[in-house]
């Protein structure tokens, strides 16, 4: 009964963490060529991230919203302007912890076989 509850526990945690706002921000299009522009360019504001992307700059501002909503993305406010910038170390802390709970599944759920002698 204890293994079933690690699976479950493990597996309830792992199915948390996928189940969030934040990797469904990475699942998008537009959002990772957001990204992408972002990597390139650095900190921006919505018109300089818009002027490089098919969408209207209205499309642009709710996708990033979303972003800075779901931890991918935070901002700076000068004025009448709003910079975006890529989150490096919220972002490599929720992979760094996906990463920790998807290795104390593998023991539960799959572990490797037996090497056949």
């Amino acid at each position: 009964m204890a293994t079933h509850t690690s699976r479950e526990a493990v597996a309830d945690a792992c199915v948390q963490m996928l189940d969030t706002g934040f990797f469904r921000a990475l699942c998008e299009p537009v959002r990772v060529e957001i990204l992408r522009q972002l990597i390139l360019k650095g900190r921006s504001d919505v018109n300089t991230i818009a002027a490089q992307m098919p969408q209207d700059r209205s499309v642009i501002a709710r996708h990033l919203q979303l972003m800075e909503r779901a931890g991918l993305l935070h901002t700076q406010t000068e004025g009448r302007h709003t910079f975006y910038e890529i989150d490096g170390p919220a972002i490599v802390s929720r992979m760094s912890g996906l990463a920790r709970t998807l290795e104390s599944l593998v023991p539960i759920c799959c572990p490797r076989p037996e090497a056949e002698g």
